[in-house]
This record gives C-alpha cells, structure tokens and sequence, in this order.
C-alpha cells in the first residue's frame, strides 16, 4: 500500500488534484497495482481527507512537554519512528497537531510494527494533505533510497 501513498504523492501535486476515490481506481488499476493494495490505500487516503476536514483539537504548544505513546502505539510505531517524529517536530517541520495526525495514519495502516521508511511516507502524506510547504533538505529525507528495502516500494517510483 505505501507504494501506492507514493505514486499518488508524485502523480498529484495538491490533495484537490487528487481524483476521486472511485477514479482515483481505476488510475491505479491501470497503472498496475494490486487491487487489494487499492482498496487498502483508497480507504487510508479517505481517513486522510476526513482528518482535514474535521475540526482541530486545540493543543497547546509548550516546550516543556513531551509525547506520551499508549501501549498500542508503543509496540507499533519503533523507537526510531518515534525518535524521528521527536526530531521532525523539534525541527518544526511540523506542529504537534500534525504529530498527532501522522500517528493517527500510522496506526490506521494494516499489519504490525510500522518502519522508519513507512512512517516517511505517513509524514509526506500528511503534510501533503495540509499542503504545507517542504523545505528540499526535509523532501530528501523522507524519499531517501532506504524506502527501496520497503517490499513493494521501487527506486523508479521515490525519483
């Protein structure tokens, strides 16, 4: 499925270029992929889409606090996902309700313990979806060539 978030990260510039769901298919149907893979990737984005329409919990930003994982997520999401969301919002790549949002996808995601490379995905979605803006240095990173270890993940489609 993240080689799917990928192809629709590159193939739209902007979420409103993105088609719609039933459209959005039949491209990637005649762009190969596997139908279950669509239908997995079809129901994420729209959790994605409903996430930028609903209202924002209001978090209040304050330096001193810190991210506490529930069980669930601690099992799921590694110490270096965890430790990479810690940079990236440090960074101010993101605010902590991006944070939020991106755990949110990540969680949704099927299987068990996400990786490093799929949690870059999550964070490119994410911010795609808000349409915030992507420092190159940042871009590079979260489509470096390590996502090609991701089964179902080609070097042609992260280029």
């Amino acid at each position: 499925m993240i080689d799917i978030l990928v192809y629709v990260f590159e193939s739209y510039g902007y979420p409103e270029a993105c088609p719609e769901p039933e459209q959005l298919a039949r491209k990637l149907t005649a762009a190969g992929f596997d139908p279950e893979e669509i239908d997995s990737a079809i129901e994420w984005l729209s959790g994605l889409r409903g996430m930028a329409s609903e209202a924002a919990p209001a978090i209040a930003p304050n330096g001193r606090s810190f991210r506490v994982y529930c069980e669930a997520e601690f099992v799921r999401l590694s110490v270096e996902c965890r430790g990479f969301l810690a940079l990236l919002e440090d960074a101010g790549v993101f605010d902590a309700l991006s944070r939020e949002r991106i755990i949110e996808r990540a969680m949704a995601l099927p299987g068990g313990e996400v990786s490093l490379s799929k949690i870059k995905v999550i964070v490119l979605m994410v911010l795609w979806q808000q349409q915030e803006n992507v420092d190159s240095l940042v871009l590079d990173e979260l489509l470096t060539d390590e996502s090609i270890d991701e089964p179902g993940i080609e070097q042609s489609e992260l280029h």
